[in-house]
């Protein structure tokens, strides 16, 4: 199991609650975990590898589930578990690649706080990995033409949805919106940041506006899907899904702090922007813009940093201690940074 000295939710030594409570809940006779390891990752929550034996109902077999519950301290932009589970079954049922949802629990007294679960993908996420790897001139193109044609599916979702209740329609422009959420978070953090300030001050005099609204994945970037033999396997992370501007995700995928380092390949660090706009507009009702696309890499600089000092803010303010916290708060100057000169190339 992968050790890390932040504390964690789920006690895998008593997993007898689970194993009732999931029975119950899928109509099966009994649920046997043969194991559990904790995943890497989870900045914002806690990812389990479940190997699960059932017996009885749709369900029985053998299977690797994952479940995902929340870190003892988050985010104030992240969804609970039970809407992050909604909107996967949103964007299941609507045909994008994303992990078959299977349970969500609401009930603390189960593993200790609300939890989901899904099924297990195969395949590679780790950003480094994927951008680096040598065979990446080869699959890179396609595999940024087929995200582009999965994130354009999943915008086909539109308002109003009556199983999407809990996501609210943004009273100004989504770019508007945006800034303020950021800047609320931004009041919370202990340290001035006029850079930011000044940036978020520029993207909303700026902000330009949304003919119509989508359902947006909200982290949608290299690191958050899953890739096997240079294929795409699923899209991962759905807390942060929200109704917004489809450019939002297309630039925040093209910033340059997801190409890790990969700067001449500007989508995700893994091929150039055409793939991946020729895969979405490939599927999408309404062609991109790409020339709008330079306002959302901004704003992704600004967010980043925002979530680096809110990651920050979690160690120091000794809620979760954790070495990835306190190094994560130190990256928010290079974006401020990136944030500055993509204001200053465009005025």
């Amino acid at each position: 199991m992968a050790q890390d000295a932040r504390a964690r939710t789920l006690d895998p030594d008593d997993l007898g609650p689970l194993e009732r409570w999931l029975a119950m809940t899928i109509g099966s006779t009994s649920v046997r975990i043969g194991s559990i390891d904790l995943m890497s990752g989870g900045a914002v929550g806690e990812n389990w590898r479940l190997v699960v034996d059932v017996d009885g109902g749709d369900h029985t077999g053998h299977h690797i589930w994952a479940l995902r519950t929340d870190a003892p301290s988050g985010l104030p932009m992240s969804l609970d578990r039970a809407s992050e589970f909604a909107c996967l079954k949103a964007a299941c049922s609507a045909g994008v690649l994303a992990p078959e949802p299977i349970a969500d629990c609401d009930d603390p007294t189960v593993i200790g706080a609300s939890f989901m679960i899904s099924g297990f993908l195969k395949g590679v996420a780790q950003a480094r990995k994927i951008v680096r790897n040598p065979e990446i001139a080869a699959f890179g193109p396609p595999l940024a033409e087929a995200l582009g044609s999965q994130l354009a599916t999943l915008h086909t979702i539109r308002p109003p949805r009556s199983d999407l209740p809990f996501l609210t329609m943004p009273e100004v422009s989504p770019a508007r919106a945006a800034v303020a959420e950021l800047r609320q978070c931004i009041d919370s953090i202990s340290a001035a940041r006029p850079a930011l300030e000044y940036a978020l001050c520029w993207l909303d005099a700026n902000a330009p506006a949304t003919p119509s609204l989508v359902l947006c994945h909200g982290d949608f970037r290299t690191g958050n899907y899953l890739v096997e033999d240079g294929h795409l396997t699923g899209l991962l992370d759905w807390e942060f899904t929200h109704w917004g501007d489809p450019q939002q995700d297309l630039g925040w995928f093209c910033a340059r702090c997801w190409r890790f380092g990969e700067d001449a390949r500007e989508a995700g660090g893994i091929a150039r922007r055409d793939a991946l706009y020729r895969g979405y507009n490939a599927v999408a009702d309404e062609p991109l813009d790409p020339a709008s696309l330079a306002y959302w890499e901004i704003l992704a600089a600004a967010k980043w940093a925002t979530i680096a000092l809110l990651q920050g803010e979690r160690h120091l303010s000794g809620r979760e201690p954790s070495l990835e916290f306190m190094l994560t708060g130190l990256m928010a100057g290079e974006m401020e940074y990136d944030a500055l000169a993509e204001i200053g190339a465009h005025v």
